[in-house]
């Protein structure tokens, strides 16, 4: 088979993966395969053309991956779960590890938790969420910024 059959049946390969696949995994390949292609058009041997292939192909990689990286989809939100971490919540249900009791109001949403600390947490108390467990916010009580002044 002809090198040139070859390098065109690579590039389109490399084009149709990259369009059939969402992000961008096989573009430096095409890039390679073009660059081989002209290398072989311009009558290069077959192990240049190799060569070639490989250093293009790494080449764009290593110089545009982390710039594609910073703009591929960059539009990505957090999901629920995510959002309220960090949150201040409000205590609906007194929360007691131990009786497997709680829940609290955040987000506009009422979720079952369970106290960080083992501590029992009364109702009405505002606890901010450390992390989730599960379908459970593990919260914690809010630290108060005290403010002495002598």
């Amino acid at each position: 088979m002809s090198p040139i059959i070859i390098w065109i049946v690579a590039l389109i390969f490399f084009l149709a993966f990259e369009a059939a696949v969402p992000g961008l995994v096989s573009i430096w390949f095409a890039a390679g395969a073009l660059c081989a292609l002209v290398a072989t058009l311009l009558g290069a041997p077959v192990w240049l053309q190799i060569v070639w292939f490989f250093v293009i192909s790494i080449a764009a990689l290593v110089i545009t991956r982390p710039i594609a990286k910073r703009y591929v989809n960059v539009s990505a939100q957090p999901t629920n779960a995510d959002r309220v971490v960090g949150m201040d919540c409000v205590v609906t249900e007194a929360i007691d590890n131990l009786a497997g009791a709680g829940a609290v109001s955040c987000d506009g949403k009422i979720w079952s938790a369970r106290s960080g600390s083992d501590e029992n947490i009364a109702k009405d108390t505002i606890v901010t969420v450390s992390e989730i467990v599960g379908v459970k916010l593990i919260v914690s009580l809010k630290k108060q910024n005290l403010n002495i002044e002598n």
